[in-house]
C-alpha cells in the first residue's frame, strides 16, 4: 500500500499511555511521502469526533461526520499499525494542516 501525505488511513493507536489518544482510529498522515517511501514509521496526526475548540485542533468533515485533526498528539507509528485507507483531506483541509503545525511548531 502507497502511503502518502494527507491521506485519511485507519490505524491501530493501543497500546497507549496516559492521556494519548487511544483505539482504532482515523489518523492523517503529516510525513512528507519520501519518508514515507522509504521508512517502516509514518507520522500521524489523529482524528476525534469529541473535541473543544483548540488552536492545534483542526475541524473536518470525513464521512458526512465532523470531526477534528489533533496536531497536539501528532506521533510516529510502525506502519504495520495502518488497517486501510479511508481518504484524504480537501485541499482547504490541508492548507489548515499546514498553517497548524508551522504555527504550534515552526514559529
Amino acid at each position: 500500500m502507497e502511503l502518502k501525505q494527507y491521506q485519511i488511513v485507519l490505524v491501530n493507536l493501543d497500546p497507549t499511555i496516559g492521556s494519548e489518544i487511544k483505539k482504532t482510529r482515523p489518523c492523517v498522515i503529516i510525513s512528507p511521502d519520501e519518508m514515507n517511501r522509504h521508512l517502516h514509521t509514518i507520522i500521524i496526526a489523529p482524528m476525534t469526533t469529541t473535541s473543544r475548540k483548540y488552536p492545534t485542533r483542526i475541524e473536518v468533515k470525513h464521512e458526512q461526520k465532523i470531526g477534528w485533526i489533533v496536531i497536539d498528539q501528532i506521533r510516529t507509528i510502525d506502519k504495520q499499525r495502518i488497517i486501510k485507507l479511508l481518504g484524504r483531506l480537501s485541499q482547504p483541509e490541508m492548507k489548515e494542516v499546514k498553517s497548524v503545525i508551522k504555527e504550534a511548531f515552526v514559529d
